[in-house]
């Protein structure tokens, strides 16, 4: 197993209501809103805060949260570099759909207009 593999798995076995806190708090601190990152997940994955919160208390992987999810057809639009590695460049399937909810995440906290987090739509 390579190290990307190993970084593969971790991240599908993952808890996304273990990192769910995080994002609130990333974004809070920059003066944006719950609902604003509430927003932003549901044009990534079709959730809304009704279906975040039951897969928050069922304590979902990755793996299973986007196995539900209905990926925004505009999420290849999502570029750049997050966590050391470009988005677009990503082979593994399911961790390039978490680094663009981790982009998405961070582009809200810096500020970006909500029109470009969403490309467009």
């Amino acid at each position: 197993m390579t190290n990307s593999s190993t970084q593969d798995l971790r991240i599908a076995k993952m808890t996304f209501a273990s990192v769910y806190p995080m994002y609130v708090v990333k974004v809070e601190k920059k003066g944006r809103t719950k609902d604003e990152l509430h927003q932003v997940i549901r044009w990534l994955t079709g959730f809304d805060s009704k279906q975040l919160q039951e897969l928050i208390k069922e304590k979902v992987t990755f793996e299973t949260f986007f196995q539900h999810a209905s990926l925004n057809p505009n999420a290849n639009l999502i570029t750049g570099m997050i966590c050391g590695y470009r988005v677009e460049e990503i082979k593994d399937p399911l961790t390039q759909k978490v680094r663009y909810l981790d982009k998405l995440v961070d582009e809200l906290a810096k500020g970006r207009k909500m029109e470009k987090i969403l490309r467009g739509s």
